[in-house]
């Protein structure tokens, strides 16, 4: 595997290790995040990086511009990413709420009727589906899993939204996703989720999911649904009340 470096404006490297979507290059883009990580409470060069940006198949490194030799750091990202091997990375797991009544999925029945079954079993797919996060992009908190089976994918709506509701779920191709807020939109709209997937108040990580996260779904019913909004926008339930504990929910 040709491992590329390339120069993002004078502050940022981009180490691209291929050219296509999947699990096993995704796990050697976070074990290299993470072998950064590492590197920069020990090694001064490192510890000029400012920020860490993972992608489906590569890592944007930030640095400070008042670093002294951005050559010598592009040196020594190549040689760790040669030595980053794809291993098992611990993400975090989570349960998320979904409910799938027809007013949040607006293109359920679409889905179905292309895919010529039940509305239901669609819905049993979701659930039984573990989603990767590969991404964070588009908007705060919008994040890019990975899991939907090739069979089920749908593409993008020829002619988007002009405005999607804050915490749809949405899938195109084999992508699934939720609009942390209300925005312009593609995607196909088959739920929503009462949880907040990006809270600028936790200033330590405003985003609730990062990249090598596992989300599963479990469904809810629209007065479940309510009720969760309200706890949620309290401050009575919290994010970690997600997390997955293997003892089902």
């Amino acid at each position: 595997m040709t491992i590329r470096l390339l120069a993002l404006g004078d502050s940022a490297w981009t180490v691209e290790f291929g050219s296509i979507i999947s699990t096993e290059l995704h796990a050697r883009v976070i074990a290299f995040a993470i072998r950064i990580e590492q590197a920069r409470l020990d090694d001064p060069l490192f510890a000029a990086i400012t920020d860490l940006v993972p992608t489906f198949r590569s890592l944007t490194v930030h640095f400070s511009e008042q670093i002294g030799d951005t050559d010598a750091l592009a040196t020594q990202l190549l040689a760790l990413a040669q030595g980053s091997q794809q291993q098992s990375i611990d993400g975090k797991n989570w349960r998320l709420p979904a409910c799938f009544d027809t007013s949040f999925a607006p293109d359920l029945s679409v889905w179905a009727q292309a895919k010529d079954i039940h509305e239901s079993q669609l819905i049993e797919h979701m659930l039984d589906t573990p989603f990767r996060v590969y991404m964070i992009g588009f908007l705060p908190g919008f994040p890019y899993m990975g899991g939907l089976p090739t069979e089920l994918a749908m593409p993008r709506l020829t002619s988007p939204r002009q405005r999607v509701p804050a915490n749809s779920i949405a899938i195109a191709g084999e992508m699934c996703t939720v609009y942390p807020w209300e925005s312009p939109g593609g995607w196909n709209l088959v739920g929503r989720t009462p949880v907040q997937l990006f809270d600028p108040h936790q200033t330590d990580q405003p985003a609730m999911l990062t990249a090598g996260d596992i989300v599963r779904w479990y469904a809810i019913d629209k007065a479940e649904y309510a009720h969760l909004v309200s706890q949620c926008s309290s401050g009575k339930l919290l994010r970690e009340a997600f997390l997955d504990s293997g003892q089902g929910q």
